[in-house]
């Protein structure tokens, strides 16, 4: 299984480094709605305020984006069917599609944040910075798992570019909920202490391991389906 998480893993890498879609495309949207929030509320204060919300906003809707790309890709030509036809375990194939789609995500997450402390004047000292990583690894984790596991669901369904958000909007909702508290709190926003944070990591890091598990285990059926 977890040769074949990496074997998978590297493929999907590889695939987007050919194509550049994240680069080319997923990147410059996000960059774009961070821009327009800019624009629309167009006052410092409030900006600074907010800008923890609008990067994980940002990085949630930029995520059906890549799902979308992530899962037709192994549709198109059939892929997804060779696979099972050819026995590879399914908890790899989910492991593996969810750790690239996690390295993607955090190159997206990282471009917004700066673009937040960039565009909004944010500001991050050093026990922020600790707080904010901690908060990147389980909220990205849990947003790849969430992804992978609703990718494979509406991946073989008729009008699938509008039943993913549907889908996958509302659940990731705690992910955006928690990341934005903890990064609100790393950032010292609203004076926000640090330590009100840590709750809020800790409730992604438990979010990540139900969908981790319980996509691991349901992959495979879903899939087959």
């Amino acid at each position: 299984m977890w040769r074949t998480t990496r074997l998978i893993a590297g493929k999907d890498l590889r695939v987007e480094a050919r194509s550049r879609v994240l680069i080319n495309q997923v990147l410059p949207f996000a960059a774009v709605v961070m821009v327009m929030f800019a624009f629309a509320l167009d006052r410092d204060t409030i900006l600074e305020q907010v800008s923890p919300g609008l990067v994980w906003l940002a990085t949630v809707f930029s995520l059906p984006v890549i799902v979308q790309r992530t899962f037709a890709v192994e549709t198109a030509d059939g892929a997804l069917d060779a696979l099972r036809a050819a026995g590879v375990p399914p908890q790899g194939i989910f492991l593996g599609k969810s750790l690239a789609l996690a390295v993607q995500l955090l190159v997206l997450e990282v471009l917004l944040i700066l673009l937040a402390i960039v565009l909004y004047r944010a500001q991050l000292d050093g026990m922020g910075a600790v707080l904010l990583v901690t908060t990147l690894v389980p909220a990205t984790t849990g947003l790849a798992f969430v992804g992978t596991l609703y990718g494979g669901l509406a991946a073989g369904a008729k009008g699938r570019e509008t039943l993913l958000p549907l889908l996958l909007l509302p659940v990731v909702a705690p992910v955006l909920i928690g990341a934005t508290r903890a990064t609100e709190a790393a950032l010292g926003t609203g004076g926000t202490a640090i330590s009100e944070g840590w709750p809020w990591v800790a409730l992604l890091a438990v979010f990540a391991v139900l969908f981790g598990v319980g996509g691991t285990l349901a992959f495979g059926p879903l899939v087959e389906e």
